[in-house]
């Protein structure tokens, strides 16, 4: 028995129970939680009330005292009852911790799997709409694949044909900019809104912005939209949110509430109250069936060019890929030491892509000589479009066609409102909503 295990035997200590454990003379009152696995054996996992986890390494001198017991009864999910005058929104589960609930006899958070575990997480959801819930996998957002990208698409089509009024995705925020946008040229004429959301804090923390992006994203789910977009927090506070669409949004930040931004336009609309209000135009949803094309040619890659950067490696990635989009400096530039390899590269029937790392504001190849040889050298101006839209969509239009012509034409195309007419003043990082 290690230090650990007896500190929380002679306590007389449950997983589950409230505890003060002290260590040097400074105390920790929290839940008592499991001992993780990846955790040294001296480690003692206490959840404090703010609903931070917190390792305390304990010694022979520390001391642990039990302050209350852990509840034993078990949180039972009423079944939710269905209204015929309300509509019905499919949510589709892919990872994160939106839609959870916490356990209070042992701390944990448990992902909701079922409408009723759904709609136990946030009660307030049955006053909006009819819930079905489903889980389609469960994953870190940065281990997402195309091939995920897919299934969730034929999801989504499946529920709108079922009826559903609008699906919800509920999903990990790092990567989900990537799966907005390639839904966008996935998912054509929809018959309803489809709508990502995840939280940036965990369900079990005071802070937590999970109830609120889920309940925002409902509401939005219900609402005319016949788009793909990304509804998360508009600011720190929780006076509303922002309505992003799918292929203009980016994390901007690791951690704030707010970190989703659209880029080079302005949020399609804010949920405040309870209620949408509309910034700027939107497609419509469709009164015919929802089409799908989700054929990926998965060989394409994103460059970030850089100083002193490599040519053989930068050759390497040409060579190997059918599609190359490049995140090039200010207005579309690489170092002139590439320009040949891009030459060579579109000569063998690849497809070149320019974005700017800059993100805001959009490529002009035209102004300086480096851009002019590029542009002559075959590479395709991307606009203003994101560097990891124009990734997915280039993904895309790979498997649309194989004429090297259509896929120009893809490329120089306003699919699913990636490209901007114009980028306003307003747009710039905090849009005026």
């Amino acid at each position: 028995m290690n230090k650990r295990e007896k500190l929380i035997k002679d306590a007389g200590a449950e997983i589950g129970d409230i505890v003060e454990l002290n260590k040097d003379g400074v105390p920790c009152k929290g839940r008592l939680m499991p001992h993780h696995e990846f955790s040294a054996e001296d480690i003692i996992t206490i959840k404090r009330n703010d609903g931070y986890n917190i390792g305390v390494a304990v010694t022979e001198k520390s001391t642990l005292k039990v302050i209350q017991k852990k509840e034993d009864r078990i949180v039972k999910h009423e079944t939710s009852s269905t209204s015929p005058n309300k509509p019905t929104v499919s949510i589709i589960g892919t990872g994160g911790t939106i839609a959870s609930y916490v356990d209070y006899r042992t701390g944990a958070v448990h992902p909701a799997k079922t409408s009723d575990e759904i709609v136990a997480s946030v009660p307030e959801l049955k006053d909006i709409c009819n819930v079905r819930g489903s889980v389609l996998f469960s994953i870190m957002s940065e281990d997402m694949q195309p091939a995920y990208w897919q299934k969730i698409a034929r999801e989504v089509k499946k529920e709108l044909d079922s009826g559903a009024s609008g699906v919800v995705i509920t999903h990990g925020t790092d990567t989900m900019g990537y799966t907005a946008a390639v839904l966008s040229f996935m998912l054509r004429n929809l018959t309803g809104p489809v709508v990502l959301t995840g939280s940036q804090r965990s369900s079990d923390r005071p802070s937590s912005d999970a109830n609120i992006n889920l309940l925002s994203a409902v509401r939005v789910a219900t609402s005319d939209i016949g788009e793909v977009v990304v509804v998360m927090h508009g600011e720190t506070s929780d006076n509303y949110g922002l309505i992003h669409r799918g292929t203009k949004v980016r994390k901007m930040h690791t951690s704030r509430r707010d970190a989703f931004q659209s880029i080079n336009t302005l949020p399609i609309g804010k949920v405040e109250d309870g209620k949408i209000k509309f910034l700027q135009e939107h497609r419509k949803k469709s009164n015919g069936v929802t089409e799908i094309h989700d054929t990926l040619n998965e060989n394409v890659c994103l460059i970030h060019t850089y100083p002193g950067m490599d040519v053989q490696l930068f050759e390497y990635t040409m060579k190997k890929h059918d599609g190359i989009v490049i995140a090039g400096t200010g207005l579309g530039h690489t170092p002139t030491k590439f320009i040949e390899s891009i030459k060579n590269a579109v000569k063998a029937g690849k497809i070149v892509v320019m974005t700017s790392q800059c993100l805001f504001g959009r490529t002009n190849m035209n102004v300086y000589s480096t851009g002019r040889d590029l542009l002559k050298a075959g590479v395709i101006s991307g606009e203003d479009t994101l560097p990891e839209t124009a990734y997915v969509k280039l993904m895309w239009a790979l498997g649309q066609t194989k004429e090297h012509s259509e896929i120009i034409k893809l490329m120089r195309t306003n699919v699913a409102g990636e490209i901007g007419e114009r980028t306003t003043v307003d747009a710039f990082y905090h849009p005026k909503v």
